[in-house]
């Protein structure tokens, strides 16, 4: 269970749209080239790929910028392309995004730019186009005005090095020094194996055999690696280590301290850009005020997803979100939600692909004929959102002897039910306002309703919605339990 769950799902559903994050570091242009292999070429023992299509996406530094974006934050990215057709695509792709470029020109140096041949889902080749080695000084002094003039609007800093050049121990420093005066949380993302270059960043975030190399330990040797690690973070001043290891998780080690979030079971794809994703949103944790724990957690869970996907692909806000419902279903308060939360869980859950499924009423006193509608509701669709009368609303309908049980502890109850996904209190007469603002796919009532007689089915039909009568079990109600009660 990730810790703070319900402040987890705050961040993503409301807090992180506020966030503004800054990315520096070795942007690149990921090209892809789809295709199908049929036969082996007669000229050489290769496959013969038919390209189908491709695409451009960003990639490196500016991947970790895509992330951030896709989870809602607000995302500028500081990096170094060339004047070249390549630097064109990649700064176009990232406004497409809703990301803010501030991309440098070197003349001297193309943009990095990798293409990847795939038949099917496989990877068959790579083709890089890159120049490695410094880049003129002159860039890299503009590089960090730009970065500078930037920083002190933002939540996190992300020094992400792929040691192609953009990044000099020079620039890491000057950077470092200025979001630590801020107190700005920075988090590196390394190259090679001196890590001094990044001293006193809050955090650095190397895999586990980057993390070997620094070391100078072997990979094998992860009890050893992780014990020395210890030492490291003492040595380089900064607050914690995070390690990504693969199918053993992310561990998080700190002076005198570690912390192991194990991965999930996924079908692995293709493990491209998942380190990118990690720094993402362990990066949004920080900035949201997160403990390091709980963004180690979340950013875990965030891993399994890109891997099960080809190619360097970001992370959804509503992966995530989908990702957590397990552990928001074992919750109870989390699905209790306001007009507002409820408005944005749906859209998550639309944007997921899910059936929404919406149903009403009183729930005073839960009795088995509510049990049988909740269930009956549930398989119409993916995701069940329940709307319940408030108290208040209640006593306009019934009369002032009613409800029995209060509004806030309806709620919960339903929330606690398997069949039941999200619950948000009204107090309207009818749900019609809520129906409109969310537009669910299917509203389902009880047998003693007709179509025409429900409320909101005229509307739910401009959409596409469909309305659905589900059977009652005869005999229960709440009126009837509450005068076999008095009766007694």
């Amino acid at each position: 269970m990730i810790a703070q769950l319900q402040q987890v799902i705050q961040n993503i559903e409301r807090e992180w749209a506020h966030k503004r994050l800054l990315v520096v570091g070795d942007v690149m242009l990921d090209k892809y080239i789809w295709g199908e292999v049929g036969r082996i070429s007669p000229e050489a023992p290769v496959p013969v790929v038919r390209s189908i299509h491709q695409n451009e996406k960003p990639g490196g530094a500016a991947n970790v910028a895509m992330n951030l974006a896709r989870l809602g934050a607000q995302a500028h990215v500081v990096g170094i392309i060339g004047g070249d057709e390549n630097g064109n695509l990649l700064s176009s792709s990232l406004v497409t995004n809703g990301i803010s470029p501030h991309l440098i020109t070197s003349q001297d140096f193309p943009t990095v730019t990798k293409t990847r041949i795939l038949g099917g889902q496989q990877q068959m080749l790579r083709l890089d186009q890159e120049r490695l080695g410094q880049r003129a000084q002159a860039d890299y002094d503009r590089m960090v005005e730009v970065a500078l003039a930037l920083l002190p609007g933002c939540d996190a800093l992300v020094i992400s090095d792929y040691g192609k050049g953009a990044l000099s121990p020079e620039v890491c420093q000057s950077l470092i020094g200025a979001a630590r005066k801020l107190g700005t949380p920075v988090l590196v993302d390394p190259k090679g194996a001196d890590y001094s270059q990044y001293r006193k960043a809050t955090t650095i975030c190397p895999n586990l055999s980057e993390l070997a190399r620094a070391a100078h330990m072997d990979s094998y040797d992860v009890e050893g690696l992780l014990s020395a690690t210890e030492s490291m973070v003492a040595d380089l001043g900064i607050e914690f280590l995070t390690v990504t290891m693969s199918e053993m998780g992310i561990a998080l080690v700190g002076a005198g301290k570690r912390f192991v979030a194990p991965a999930q079971a996924r079908q692995v794809f293709d493990v491209s850009g998942a380190g990118d994703t990690v720094i993402a949103v362990l990066a949004l944790c920080l900035a949201s005020g997160l403990e390091p724990e709980t963004g180690v957690q979340l950013a875990n869970l965030a891993a399994g997803i890109v891997v099960g996907k080809v190619g360097t692909v970001p992370v959804e806000r509503h992966e995530l979100l989908a990702a957590l419902s397990p552990q928001i279903a074992l919750n109870t308060e989390s699905q209790v939600l306001t007009r507002e939360e409820v408005g944005k869980r749906v859209a998550l859950w639309k944007a997921n692909g899910d059936r929404v499924v919406f149903t009403n009423g009183c729930f005073d006193l839960l009795h088995i004929g509510h049990i049988t509608l909740l269930e009956h509701a549930r398989r119409c669709g993916d995701r069940l959102m329940v709307a319940v009368n408030s108290d208040a609303s209640i006593r306009g309908l019934k009369g002032t002897n009613r409800p029995i049980v209060g509004e806030r502890e309806r709620a919960r109850v339903l929330a606690a039910l398997s069949a039941v996904d999200a619950v948000v209190i009204f107090d309207e007469p009818t749900p019609l306002e809520l129906i409109l603002a969310v537009q669910p796919d299917v509203l389902v009532k009880g047998g003693d309703y007709h179509v025409e007689n429900v409320v909101g089915a005229r509307e739910m039909q401009s959409w596409g919605g469909e309305v659905k009568i589900v059977p009652l079990v005869e005999g229960f109600s709440t009126t009837r339990l509450i005068e076999k009660g008095a009766s007694r």
